[in-house]
């Protein structure tokens, strides 16, 4: 067998792995930030549902020849909003609103799939992700979206710092709650839809969720909580495509299999420091 290390760098002469570790990592941040808020507000989930849902425009897309992110992005922020009305307004709890909207884009898109012929396959890169084949536009959109997202974030931080903690005492002291949980919704939208095309529908919310709780185990403020979130995902984005690459593996699953490694190591530390 060749060396690691001559492969590792061999790699990385390739282009298409050079724009999947920029796409990648640009996603991983994001992804990384605001899994913070999310977790601590208790919405981690929303990812999943959000990228379940995204079946349902990315598939009608297809069907129509348009390209998905341009149908998937609008109406998955009016899916957000629809997931905090209900939250809010139909005595129903966040969980269950998640899976009722999750559950419904789901079911839409696979009749879509059934009635469409001839996007099947390209439904199926979509729902497992498919880093390996992102493309120099898309990769730069990626990055500028990254960019803007992370930018709202920053100008929003202490309003969503506070809803991240205490919502009732944030609406207290004046915030319009309302308007910062729309941000923030809309934000991660904007993040999930980006991260399917890392990891596919099927895995995106673990890019959310998994750095996040990997890095709260280890962090005793909320900034460094942030930075080491942003570490691991960096990390896991990159050792991801070089193993995919090294063993030929899924480049998305392997992606999530080394988040969920990390999380091991960081509750493993917090386990032996409280010893």
């Amino acid at each position: 067998m060749d060396p690691v290390i001559p492969q590792i760098v061999e790699a990385f002469q390739f282009g298409f792995i050079q724009r999947a570790v920029v796409a990648g990592s640009f996603i991983g941040v994001c992804c990384a930030v605001l899994g913070v808020f999310l977790v601590l507000r208790r919405l981690s989930l929303i990812g999943e549902g959000l990228a379940h849902f995204s079946l349902a425009p990315i598939g009608f897309a297809l069907m129509l020849g348009i390209y998905p992110l341009y149908v998937a992005v609008p109406m998955g922020i009016l899916a957000s909003f629809w997931i905090l009305h209900l939250a809010n307004r139909a005595n129903m709890y966040g969980d269950a609103a998640i899976g009722l909207v999750s559950a419904i884009g789901v079911a839409t898109g696979v009749i879509m799939a059934s009635l469409g012929s001839g996007f099947n396959v390209d439904l199926f890169g979509y729902l497992f992700g498919d880093i390996l084949a992102v493309s120099g536009v898309e990769s730069a959109m990626t990055v500028a979206l990254s960019f803007v997202v992370l930018l709202l974030v920053f100008l929003n931080y202490q309003e969503l710092f506070a809803i991240a903690f205490d919502e009732e005492y944030a609406r207290v002291i004046g915030l319009n709650t309302v308007r910062t949980n729309q941000i923030l919704v809309i934000l991660t939208t904007f993040t999930v839809i980006l991260g399917i095309k890392v990891v596919g529908i099927m895995l995106v919310s673990s890019l959310i969720i998994f750095p996040a709780v990997t890095a709260l185990q280890l962090s005793r403020g909320f900034k460094t909580a942030i930075l080491f979130a942003v570490i691991a995902a960096i990390c896991s984005v990159v050792m991801g495509i070089v193993l995919a690459f090294l063993f030929n593996l899924p480049a998305g699953a392997t992606i999530v299999i080394v988040n969920f490694a990390f999380f091991l190591i960081s509750y493993l530390l917090k386990t032996l420091t409280k010893a």
